[in-house]
C-alpha cells in the first residue's frame, strides 16, 4: 500500500513537472508551416524562422536536369507573424500534453511571411524555363507510314511549362516555407494529350492500317491500274483529335492521271472515212467524262470500309465503247467538204446522201469534232434571227445544230454552203432526215470533219 502511494507520487510529480516544462514548450513532434517546432520555445522558434526567412531559398527542379532559385532577396521575403506563434503555443494545453503528443497534426499559420508581388513577378519572369529559344513545345504521339503500315511514333514531352500554374504553385510553396519545388511532380508543365500507350492513338493506328487494307483495281482496255496501301496513305492525315482526314487534291490528281486510261472527252481521235482515208478529229462532246468529284466520294466510301474491289471511274457522260475506237460502228457521218454524209448502224450502212450545212459567207459554219444525238424532236420549230420554220424531225448534237429536214430546199451538195448555206445546221432531203430519225438513238456519236 506504501509502495503504491509513493509510486502515484513520483508519477504526479513528473507529470507536473512535465506539464509545467510544456507551458513554455510546443510539444514534442509539433511541425508549424513544415518547421520542427518540437520542444521549442516561441521566442526559439520566432528566432529560427526569423533566420530561416532572411535565407530562404526556393529551389526549382525541372526536366532534363535543370534547377533554378528563388531568393529571400529576390522577392523581399519578411518574416510577419506578429503574434501568431505565441497564440497557437497558448492552444495547447500544457496539462494535455500527453494527449497532444499522440494526437499531433502539423500545424499551419497563415501569412507568416510576406513577400513584394512585383519584385516575384519580375524574378518569375526572368527563370530560365520561360526562355522562348531552349522551350521545347509538346507533341502528341504521330503515325508514319512504313512498308508494312503505319507505325506510331512516339510524343515528345518537350518542357513548355504552364505559367499560371506555376506561379500559384510557387507563391504557395514561399508562403508554407516549402524550399524545394519539382516542376514534373507538380504538374507545372504542359504535356501532350495523347501518347503512344493512349487508346486513342492505338485505335487510330488501327483505323488507318484498315484503310491501308484497301484494294482498288480499275480495268480499263489493255490493262488496269491498283490502288492499295503504298498510294493510299499518301492522301491520308490525322489532325491534332486524331481525326483522319483525306486530301481530295491529291485524289484528284491521281484521277486526273488515271483518266487517261478512261477519259476520252473531246480528244483528237483518228477516224476512218467511208471514203478510205484516215483523218484526225478533235473537239466536240462526245466521249467518256469521269466525275471527279464523284469518284472521289467514292474511293473514300470504298477505302472507309477496307473493300477489295475492282472497278471503273464514275462517268458523268459515257460513250459507245471502251475500245480505241470509242465511236462503235453505229454513227453519222458528216463530210462537210464533200457536203454529204453516211448513217451506219451496227456496222451497216443504212443511208447517204448530200447535205447542206453553214453559210461560210455569213461566217455561219458548222463545227467540226465528235458529237453525241442529244434528244429526238419531231415537228419541231427551229427559231432565231429573223427566221421561225418547223421541221418535221430534229437530231440536235452540238447545242442547237443539228440534223433536220429542209423542204425549203430543191437542190443539195455541192457548194451551196458557201454562199447560200443554213445557220449551222445539217439541212437535209426529207428522206434522209426521216431514215435516220427512225433508226438512230439518242447519245449515238456524229462525227464532223
Amino acid at each position: 500500500m506504501k509502495i503504491s502511494i509513493i509510486s502515484a507520487f513520483i508519477l504526479l510529480v513528473l507529470y507536473l513537472g512535465t506539464s509545467a516544462y510544456f507551458s513554455t514548450h510546443f510539444y514534442f513532434g509539433s511541425v508549424i508551416n513544415g518547421i520542427n517546432a518540437s520542444g521549442k520555445t516561441v521566442a526559439e522558434l520566432n528566432k529560427e524562422i526569423l533566420l530561416k526567412s532572411e535565407t530562404y531559398t526556393l529551389e526549382l527542379q525541372e526536366r532534363n536536369g535543370v534547377k533554378e532559385q528563388i531568393k529571400s532577396d529576390d522577392i523581399g521575403l519578411k518574416y510577419n507573424a506578429n503574434g501568431k506563434i505565441q497564440v497557437l503555443k497558448d492552444n495547447q494545453s500544457s496539462f494535455m500534453w500527453i494527449h497532444g503528443i499522440i494526437n499531433q497534426k502539423p500545424s499551419e499559420i497563415n501569412g507568416m511571411v510576406t513577400y513584394d508581388k512585383k519584385l516575384l513577378k519580375e524574378r518569375f519572369d526572368d527563370l530560365s524555363c520561360f526562355d522562348i529559344k531552349k522551350e521545347i513545345e509538346p507533341q502528341n504521339a504521330s503515325f508514319k507510314y512504313l512498308d508494312n503500315g503505319y507505325v506510331i511514333v512516339n510524343e515528345v514531352i518537350g518542357n513548355k511549362v504552364n505559367s499560371k500554374t506555376l506561379y500559384a504553385n510557387i507563391v504557395n510553396a514561399i508562403l508554407k516555407g516549402e524550399t524545394t519545388l519539382n516542376l514534373d511532380r507538380s504538374n507545372n508543365y504542359v504535356n501532350p494529350k495523347y501518347t503512344s500507350s493512349s487508346k486513342e492513338v492505338i485505335a487510330t493506328k488501327s483505323l488507318l492500317n484498315k484503310y491501308l487494307a484497301s484494294k482498288i483495281t480499275y480495268t480499263f482496255n489493255g490493262g488496269n491500274e491498283v490502288l492499295d496501301g503504298s498510294i493510299i496513305h499518301k492522301w491520308l492525315g490525322v489532325n491534332e483529335n486524331l481525326e483522319i482526314s483525306f486530301d481530295e487534291k491529291e485524289m484528284k490528281d491521281y484521277l486526273n492521271k488515271l483518266d487517261s486510261n478512261y477519259e476520252t472527252f473531246g480528244k483528237q481521235r483518228e477516224f476512218v472515212t467511208s471514203l478510205g482515208t484516215t483523218i484526225n478529229v478533235s473537239g466536240g462532246n462526245y466521249g467518256w467524262l469521269v466525275d471527279r468529284k464523284g469518284e472521289v466520294k467514292d474511293l473514300i466510301v470504298a477505302i472507309k470500309s477496307g473493300q477489295t474491289i475492282a472497278k471503273e471511274p464514275r462517268y458523268i457522260q459515257t460513250a459507245i465503247s471502251h475500245n480505241i475506237n470509242d465511236i462503235g460502228n453505229t454513227y453519222v457521218e458528216i463530210n462537210i467538204a464533200k457536203q454529204h454524209l453516211w448513217f451506219y448502224k451496227n456496222g451497216s450502212l443504212i443511208i447517204q446522201g448530200d447535205f447542206v450545212s453553214g453559210d461560210v459567207s455569213k461566217k455561219h459554219p458548222t463545227p467540226t469534232g465528235v458529237y453525241r444525238v442529244q434528244y429526238k424532236e419531231k415537228n419541231y420549230i427551229l427559231k432565231g434571227e429573223g427566221y421561225s420554220v418547223t421541221v418535221n424531225v430534229f437530231l440536235p448534237f452540238n447545242g442547237g445544230i443539228g440534223i433536220h429536214d429542209a423542204i425549203w430546199r430543191d437542190a443539195f451538195g455541192g457548194n451551196i454552203y458557201l454562199t447560200n448555206g443554213s445557220h449551222g445546221c445539217i439541212n437535209s432531203p426529207p428522206i434522209l432526215a426521216q431514215t435516220i430519225f427512225d433508226n438512230i438513238e439518242t447519245g449515238t456519236p456524229v462525227i464532223c470533219y
